[in-house]
């Protein structure tokens, strides 16, 4: 089980974000991503929205970085890292755009690129960019289909569906990776399946760990019913973490302890099966969270395993 986590700063939604990031900015993302690499994570996720309407300000925030320009700024600070958007709304984009943006950051980052993908779920941003949000899920089905095609190896790459048709069209550079994962984000039936039969990973949102292994059983039974092989990545998102006795409050949901107690409860997600999870730390300044990504690197992780 390796583990990876979402940078702080480039999204800054009321639900997870600290207090310290309102006042932070790349040189901070820098520190962090090099923290992330020198602890063994196994990637930096960033996420993406492209405009928030005031209705959901007040609890989403509007501070979204570019995922594509954030994480290929950092593949340039960074050697080994992966570099996961988690999740691109890549419904919103045409599939061409998406594969040159995307095949560019893999091929400069040498090959540490995993797209994560997800539907999306803000109708004015879907309506602002003249995309059909209720008919989002075909879209995004089709999208991921166009993807494979336009991220394989072919320097002329070929689709035709519904909503998308190339070919013909040459696009170079080409991805480092000769299969760039595509991991689905979201936890409905329509992700869970859309998971099982066009995925290589599968990323949970907001799933509880007692939940988890009924989505688990159900993701591999679709994936055996379509008959796709290949290993599947099966992903969780932790509690947040405190490694160490907190000395101020960090939220009763808020995992806390010796690095043999954390490391005992987050084995558990290994033993229902997940291959990856995704940390978050409670912190109150760039120095602390880098302090505590630290610690969990060298004192938590070994206990995995």
């Amino acid at each position: 089980m390796v583990y990876g986590m979402q940078l702080p700063v480039q999204a800054q939604s009321g639900l997870f974000v600290e207090g310290w990031e309102a006042g932070a900015g790349p040189g901070d993302l820098a520190e962090v991503a090099r923290t992330a690499e020198r602890a063994g994570f196994a990637y930096l996720a960033s996420c993406d929205h492209v405009a928030i309407p005031r209705r959901l300000a007040d609890a989403m925030g509007t501070t979204w970085y570019d995922p594509v320009a954030t994480l290929s700024w950092l593949a340039g600070l960074t050697e080994r890292v992966r570099l996961l958007s988690h999740v691109a709304i890549v419904g919103l984009r045409h599939p061409l755009l998406s594969a040159k943006s995307y095949a560019t950051l893999d091929h400069l980052s040498g090959g540490r690129l995993i797209l994560g993908v997800g539907a999306g779920h803000v109708p004015e941003e879907f309506a602002a960019l003249g995309v059909d949000f209720e008919g989002r899920g075909p879209l995004l089905d089709e999208t991921v289909d166009a993807l494979r095609a336009a991220l394989g190896p072919e320097e002329y790459p070929e689709h035709r569906g519904a909503f998308f048709a190339f070919e013909g069209l040459g696009q170079r550079p080409r991805p480092a990776q000769e299969r760039v994962p595509v991991w689905v984000g979201g936890s409905s039936p329509a992700a869970v399946r859309r998971a099982a039969t066009r995925g290589d990973g599968w990323l949970p949102q907001g799933d509880p760990r007692d939940r988890l292994p009924e989505k688990i059983a159900t993701l591999r039974r679709l994936r055996a019913e379509a008959g796709v092989e290949g290993p599947l990545t099966i992903g969780a998102i932790t509690e947040p973490l405190y490694v160490g006795a907190p000395s101020w409050p960090v939220g009763r949901h808020t995992l806390s302890g010796g690095p043999e107690a954390l490391a005992e409860s987050l084995r558990a997600y290994a033993a229902m099966g997940v291959h990856q999870i995704q940390v978050r730390f409670r912190s109150r300044s760039r120095e602390e969270l880098c302090d505590q990504m630290a610690a969990f690197g060298a004192e938590v992780a070994p206990h995995f395993g």
